[in-house]
């Protein structure tokens, strides 16, 4: 393929990048505030039960 083709092939991306990509920054939002919820849940329940 020369490179004056109107639909050139993008280069090689890693699978996680391609994965990322396709996630998106909503995915990455939704996963992160997931994950910092799930912390603060046993973060509270340690607290409960006298974890300390």
């Amino acid at each position: 393929m020369d490179s004056n083709s109107p639909n050139p092939t993008p280069p090689p991306t890693s699978k996680g990048r391609r994965w990322l990509q396709r996630l998106g920054w909503a995915g990455f939002m939704f996963f992160l505030i997931k994950g910092l919820v799930w912390l603060a849940v046993f973060y509270g329940l340690g607290r409960m039960v006298g974890l300390d």
